[in-house]
């Protein structure tokens, strides 16, 4: 009896140091406010190991991808991440530096929270200020995240004094849930894969060109690229899946020479496919072949604006290649600077998501040039999960005067030199509102006099009447410097590419304006654009590259 007795005790004993548990629930607020449609941290803890998870995720309710942290408390160093991207699918990685990575200072301070005594520690991650409240009332350690594993039971965590998890319930279980514990991992990968494969599953990424040749040549179509204009324009078909309501939009471009040492108007586009006519017939069957813009100036400019029946291309991004980088960064050495590898342009074009989801389309890019090896680019569209504020159920190609199709027969927008400019009509089949005119603007004309080199005023007008005004410039090219290795080098101590110009500048985007029109009825509607563009001198003329698209709701 006596030896049974003893065996109990010494079981409970057991039980009390080694398969105590603890499940511990928190809650996320900022300014003393809840988070909404927050999913609640949960910590499950024992002696031999601690497990930061969610509410959702313990009821297998989180949607993937979801991640789940480990601390093996039999190896007080060795904290795992785990993310599930499905059912059957998710990778794992060990990291044995994060829990010692910082300092920790510990106060004299205390509180009480949900009845335990809490002391106060400190340290300070990428300049925010932490503070850990933690308790050694238990017997057992644990924390919300992966700071103070190793202190005691963390209660909360605040960062900048605003932003806080909280514990709302410490609740004795008898053993940590056996879907949720710590497994042994049959394979184990590096922590910057595992960091690139979890960011990459967060978001859709849609390849486009992979370090594909844009360059001056008759080179034959062969694969899924489609090209134009002697090889000056790529295009290529691309499936954009059904998108949930708020995402947002980015095409990223990198851009290298190949061989092309100047400076270059790149636009990243897509074809617009509303009408009967679009800017692909013209690309296949001839330029002359889509309707043409006449005003007065005895040119006539085809594919640039809106008819009934075609439709312009959308402008994605308006770009411009720096003076040779990458190709000839070996051709001049100074002292203090060292040339970037590449030009890398990435903007937000969520405003076109509701004429991208759920459809294939065509999306290219355009780099004007005349040398054999020209350039090379990479390109990508990446979709994000949001709330965008740039949603707009309704996109219209209005006009667009770069002529992409330069080495196609596709003329420069000289026209801006008539008093009526670009003029344009659209007809609405039912009110619009919250109507936004998305208008990119860069002149051009490279000589002292040029365009390129001369403030002029653009103006908007609705119905005839003037709606804005501004004048394009970009004082801020020197900043962009070390893009330029071939840029040319003047007596006064200045490179061509620092030099203030209309709207752009040599490795840089033009981003969009975003014109307010207010609310506009049904029916039809014009929108003119003048530009007091500049007498030619010899052969050097000055012309603007504009477009426009009508975002509305």
């Amino acid at each position: 009896m006596k030896n049974y007795l003893l065996l109990i005790t010494v079981m409970m004993l057991s039980m009390q140091l080694f398969g105590q548990a603890y499940k511990v629930s928190y809650q996320r607020t900022y300014n003393d406010k809840a988070l909404p449609n927050d999913d609640p941290l949960t910590v499950f803890t024992s002696k031999e190991q601690t497990v930061i998870t969610s509410e959702k995720a313990t009821q297998s309710l989180a949607p993937y991808p979801f991640e789940t942290f480990f601390v093996d408390r039999s190896h007080p160093s060795h904290y795992y991440r785990l993310t599930r991207f499905s059912a059957d699918k998710d990778l794992a990685t060990l990291d044995t530096t994060i829990l010692s990575r910082n300092t920790l200072t510990l106060t004299e301070e205390t509180k009480r929270i949900l009845g335990y005594l809490c002391k106060k520690a400190i340290t300070s991650v990428n300049s925010n200020s932490i503070e850990i409240w933690y308790t050694n009332a238990l017997s057992v350690k644990g924390a919300p995240t992966e700071l103070g594993q190793n202190l005691g039971l963390v209660l909360e965590y605040v960062r900048n004094g605003n932003s806080k998890i909280t514990a709302t319930e410490v609740k004795k279980i008898d053993h940590i849930p056996n879907h949720v514990t710590l497994r042994k991992f049959s394979k184990l990968v590096d922590a910057l894969t595992y960091q690139d494969e979890v960011w990459k599953s967060r978001f859709i990424r849609i390849p486009i060109f992979q370090n594909e040749q844009i360059n001056f040549s008759e080179k034959v179509t062969s694969d899924s690229i489609l090209r134009f204009a002697s090889g000056t324009v790529i295009v290529k078909k691309v499936k954009v899946p059904e998108l949930k309501t708020g995402s947002q939009a980015f095409v990223q471009l990198i851009e290298r020479s190949n061989g092309d040492a100047y400076d270059r108007t790149g636009s990243v586009f897509m074809i617009a496919e509303d009408q009967a006519q679009s800017f692909l017939d013209g690309m296949k069957n001839g330029m002359n072949t889509l309707p043409m813009y006449s005003n007065g100036d005895g040119e006539n400019y085809p594919g640039m604006v809106r008819t009934a029946g075609y439709s312009p291309i959308y402008e994605l991004m308006r770009f411009f290649t720096p003076f040779g980088v990458s190709h000839f960064n070996d051709r001049l050495t100074l002292k203090d600077k060292t040339w970037q590898d590449a030009a890398l342009y990435r903007q937000d074009v969520s405003e076109f998501l509701s004429v991208m989801s759920g459809k294939e389309i065509y999306i290219g890019t355009y780099i004007g040039n005349y040398d054999k090896g020209g350039h090379r680019v990479s390109l990508e569209l990446t979709i994000h999960p949001g709330s965008s504020k740039m949603e707009y159920p309704q996109v219209l190609s209005i006009f667009n005067s770069t002529n992409v199709m330069e080495m196609g027969g596709q003329t420069y927008a000289r026209f801006f030199s008539q008093e009526k400019g670009l003029e344009v009509s659209f007809e609405l089949d039912k009110d619009a509102h919250d109507v936004q005119l998305r208008y990119i603007t860069t002149g051009h004309g490279g000589w002292g006099e040029g365009d390129e080199f001369v403030p002029k005023e653009n103006s908007i007008y609705l119905d005839e009447k003037l709606t804005f005004q501004f004048t394009p410039w970009r004082t801020d090219c020197g900043s962009y410097r070390l893009y330029n290795p071939v840029s040319g080098n003047f007596q006064n101590g200045l490179s061509s590419s620092d030099l203030s110009r209309s709207n752009w500048c040599p490795g840089t985007i033009t981003p969009p304006n975003y014109i307010n029109l207010g609310n506009l009825k049904a029916g039809k509607h014009t929108i003119r654009v003048h530009i007091p563009q500049g007498e030619p001198e010899g052969s050097s003329f000055s012309f603007w590259n504009v477009s426009g698209a009508l975002l509305y709701r």
